[in-house]
């Protein structure tokens, strides 16, 4: 049985390439690898095509694409052979709609309000503009509404087996409601001038079937269109009569009609920035946020997924997007009741794994969620980069990042704008729900009457762009002392800036979202509106700070890009080796949560990272050979009607092209990879040009400068330079990637590989780091090191990832060997001098009876003749106190003497930047966990 607590996971994206027979396939490898758990993107049934499988549209079956039951089966027999565990990437936030293939959406749209999945879809029904009876916004058209009915491009159609009637926009399907049939039947039977043919009469007899504007229930419905679909010679009149509803009729408007009878209306993409009434999944409008706290859609929503913990089959969860929920505590302690219930009594005294995809800032601490072993790692990933950072580096790139915009930039500023841009743009509808919700609590009290909805939108708006964190976590009426101190921060900064007439608004908004509003002995507000207007804020801060951090702030803000990454701030200062070890003695407090340095979202490969990183450690260097690049490229750029690239971007492509640089220099692939790129990273920086208003002209000049920038003919001079410094920070990022790897595998929590990251990861953000892994080429390669790795060979040949590999693996059969030091024993520092003392960081691993003694370098410029030559130890004047540990064995180089004491950094290091020893303590107790 593979353990409870996974020592490593290893995450593997499924797609119709790779699918449940090809992961059965490397469970060998992975086995060898060290792995515990295979950890898995999400294989529900998605949408067809998918290349996430986040667009679950079917929780009750597995993604045929990958195989189905039969393909899960086998992978699960291989995985139980070989004690490995899986892991499920769940998605309780949403699911995806529109097209044809989600039933409980279909049968929304066919029965609106009266569906029983209408309660599972986060749906303002009411607020729909200009309809009395509300209904559902449903932008799917790619030109405005009139055109597409013009043009034909929404046409009735009939299904002869159902017997239903359906309009289609191309793959998506829009059901009609059954009570509107009787009128349909009557047109096309006129229109085929069928009315005296048996077929023609038994359709007109069906017509009056429901002549009142009430819905057929749906008891009647199936057998209404069975008796429709069983009409002899039916279909063809129906068939002849459709064009009754086609351009050219002689009642153009019958179609249209017939649609504004609907539980829907149709629209054009666009509509949805103002007026959509469904909750999304951020900005996407196919997928539809979920109401998992209705507790028939949780049911229906994770029946398939207990019954796989049930059999056995499924050991753990991640759990997608968990701050888009309405509690995500309450859902936490329903998750852990279910769970608990469906496992075999046996499996129950040991802990079901879960962790949630959880970004926090900078000192939050991870929120109470009941069984919830932690967050997947985006916090320890900036940690590691961070206490790896070269901190005498950052003002030199600070002033030549300002010289080249001629502006020094507030980050804090870019991202209130960013917050700004989101707001009045892509989340305007779900943000003007808001105003109208906060309105209506205001309009109901004689108190906060007087407060226009333009104040309150405005105050609104002003806590959300200053508010610092994701959301808060206020469920069942109780607020934390923390969440209370996030809310009376934001609105006191909110206060500072606000220009307003009456700051009262503001303290009616603080008492809302804290819910002073109704607190015992305050009387004539409604507690269900109150409660509903602050659960909503909270789904909305988290996707407003991601689209305006992650998808546009860090896409606009240069400095340094290793460290734009997800969960990060890209002006937080590099961690001194002590404050990296007083927060890793307090990630004690969550010992199973993961460690990622790569993901399916981060914005760069984990290596390409670690070499950008190292810019800081050259920075000199760096801000010459940037000046010298600037000045030999400016023939390059396109000069009207702006230029392009911009100085911000042509900054920007420079440190992306020394993260992914490949060894024999610039190829067509490499040329491809970076204009998809560069025009992906233009459009999240929503200035030049966006996702939604794109700037043709723009992004072709930037793809057509790269294209000259790379091409050997036009830019050999400045090629051989970039090359030459490349290779520097090739050499750096490697050490520095051994480094992360190091920390990554031994500091408190599960490390997480990303599938193909045994070898170096010098992928762009996605889709480039989705592409196809070769693991042919990494099993060969983990063959031929074998079990006693020749790391002076491997450091030699460092370029081919091998080292990397070889690494990974001994690291991961530590962790097997040692699971009890990993899962639960405490961080000891250890004590390090001399005059480079600053470029080691040393800690002890600390169990009851072993412990794991763990060196790792940093700061590799001074050491390597600035990334010229790999790492002599003999170079590294400093020692590390041992202390009282007494050390059994060395992890990486077998043959080498024991040290003790106080050891030169130079005993410890061999050919690695690293070094792991096993230990054992002489005369004390061991260290109790969180010691």
């Amino acid at each position: 049985m593979p353990p409870a607590v996974p020592s490593a996971t290893y995450r593997l994206q499924l797609s119709a390439k790779v699918g449940f027979d090809d992961a059965a396939a490397l469970v060998p490898y992975l086995k060898s690898l060290g792995i515990s758990h295979l950890y898995a993107s999400p294989f529900l049934k998605a949408r067809a095509g998918s290349t996430h499988g986040y667009d679950i549209v079917d929780h009750d079956a597995l993604n045929p694409e990958f195989g189905g039951d039969a393909a899960f089966e086998r992978l699960s027999q291989a995985l139980a052979k070989a004690d490995i565990g899986l892991i499920l990437d769940f998605v309780p936030n949403h699911m995806g709609v529109g097209y044809a293939d989600n039933a409980w959406w279909l049968d929304v749209l066919e029965w609106g309000p009266k569906s029983p999945h209408a309660a599972s879809f986060d749906i303002a029904w009411e607020t729909l503009p200009y309809r009395p009876n509300g209904g559902l916004l449903i932008p799917i058209l790619g030109k405005s509404y009139g055109e597409a009915l013009d043009d034909g491009d929404l046409v009735l159609k009939y299904d002869a087996t159902e017997g239903s009637f359906s309009v289609w926009y191309f793959e998506h399907r829009l059901p009609i409601r059954p009570n509107r049939y009787g009128d349909i039947l009557k047109t096309v039977v006129a229109e085929a001038d069928a009315a005296d043919s048996a077929a023609g009469r038994a359709l007109l007899a069906l017509a009056v079937r429901f002549p009142d504007p009430n819905e057929p229930t749906r008891e009647h419905a199936p057998a209404f269109k069975a008796d429709i679909a069983a009409v002899p010679g039916g279909a063809e009149v129906i068939e002849r009569g459709l064009v009754a509803y086609q351009p050219g009729a002689a009642d153009p408007t019958r179609l249209h009609r017939l649609l504004e009878r609907q539980h829907y209306r149709v629209a054009h993409w666009r509509v949805a920035f103002d007026d959509i009434n469904y909750r999304r999944f951020f900005d996407i409008n196919d997928l539809a946020g979920l109401r998992i706290e209705h507790l028939p859609t949780f049911d229906a929503a994770h029946r398939r997924v207990l019954a796989l913990i049930g059999e056995g089959r499924l050991h753990g969860l991640r759990l997608d997007h968990i701050d888009g929920l309405l509690d995500p505590a309450q859902y936490a302690r329903r998750l852990s009741r279910v769970v608990r219930a469906a496992r075999p009594p046996k499996a129950r005294a040991q802990p079901f794994y879960i962790v949630a995809e959880k970004i926090l800032a900078e000192g939050e601490p991870m929120p109470a969620l009941p069984g919830v072993a932690g967050t997947t790692g985006y916090d320890v990933l900036n940690v590691i980069a961070r206490v790896l950072l070269d901190e005498a580096g950052m003002p030199r790139l600070d002033a030549l990042y300002r010289d080249i915009l001629g502006e020094r930039q507030d980050f804090e500023r870019i991202v209130a704008d960013a917050k700004m841009r989101v707001l009045e743009t892509m989340l305007a509808s779900e943000f003007t729900v808001l105003c109208r919700l906060l309105a209506r609590i205001a309009a109901g009290h004689w108190k906060s009457r007087d407060f226009t909805f333009e104040r309150l939108r405005a105050a609104l708006r002003a806590y959300i762009v200053h508010f610092p964190v994701y959301r808060t976590y206020i469920g069942g009426g109780h607020v934390s002392a923390e969440d209370r101190a996030h809310i009376v921060a934001t609105i006191a900064r909110a206060r500072a800036r606000w220009f307003g007439p009456d700051t009262g608004v503001l303290d009616f908004l603080q008492d809302v979202l804290t819910l002073d509003l109704i607190a015992p002995g305050r009387v004539g507000h409604s507690s269900a509106r109150v409660k509903h207007f602050s659960g909503k804020v909270q789904q909305l801060t988290g996707p407003v700070m991601a689209k305006a951090l992650e998808d546009t702030a860090f896409y606009r803000y240069h400095r340094l890009l290793a460290l734009n990454e997800v969960g990060g701030e890209p002006v937080l200062p590099a961690l001194s080796p002590g404050e990296f070890d007083y927060r890793m003695k307090a990630r004690l407090g969550t010992p199973h949560a993961m460690t990622a340095t790569a993901t399916h979202d981060t914005k760069r490969g984990e290596d390409a990272r670690m070499r950008i990183l190292a810019i800081a450690e050259l920075a000199p260097d760096w801000e010459a050979a940037v000046r010298g690049w600037r000045s030999r490229n400016e023939a390059l750029i396109a000069r009207k009607p702006q230029r392009a690239p911009s100085d911000a971007h042509e900054y920007m492509l420079y440190q992306a092209l020394i993260g992914v640089w490949p060894e024999g220099g610039a190829d067509a692939g490499l040329i491809e990879r970076m204009q998809t790129y560069a025009v992906k990273a233009l459009r999240e920086g929503k200035q030049e040009t966006s996702w939604h208003n794109p700037n043709d002209a723009y992004e072709q000049a930037v793809t057509g400068f790269l294209a000259r920038l790379l091409d050997p003919e036009t830019s050999r001079d400045f090629l051989d330079d970039f090359a030459a410094f490349a290779r520097r920070t090739a050499l750096l990022g490697a050490l520095n990637s051994l480094a992360q790897l190091a920390l990554k595998a031994t500091v408190p929590g599960v490390p997480d590989i990303y599938q193909g990251t045994e070898f170096w990861d010098l992928s762009l953000v996605d889709p480039d780091n989705r592409r196809a892994v070769d693991f042919a080429a990494r099993r060969e390669a983990l063959d031929t090191i074998g079990e006693t790795p020749d790391w002076d060979a491997l450091t030699a040949a460092w370029p081919d990832g091998r080292v990397k590999l070889a690494l990974t693996r001994r690291l991961l059969a530590l962790r097997r060997s040692l699971a009890e030091v990993f899962a639960t024993g405490g961080y000891e520092p250890l004590a390090v001098d001399g005059p480079h003392a600053g470029h080691l960081l040393a800690f002890a691993r600390t169990g009851r009876r072993r412990s794991v003694v763990v060196v790792v370098g940093r700061h590799f410029a001074p050491l390597t003749d600035g990334g010229r030559r790999w790492l002599d130890p003999a170079a590294l004047d400093a020692s590390v106190d041992l202390g009282e540990f007494r050390v059994t064995a060395d992890v990486l180089r077998p043959a080498a003497p024991l040290p003790s004491g106080r050891v030169p950094a130079a005993v410890l290091l061999g050919p690695l930047p690293v070094a792991v020893l096993t230990a054992a303590p002489a005369s004390r107790p061991a260290a109790r966990r969180g010691s």
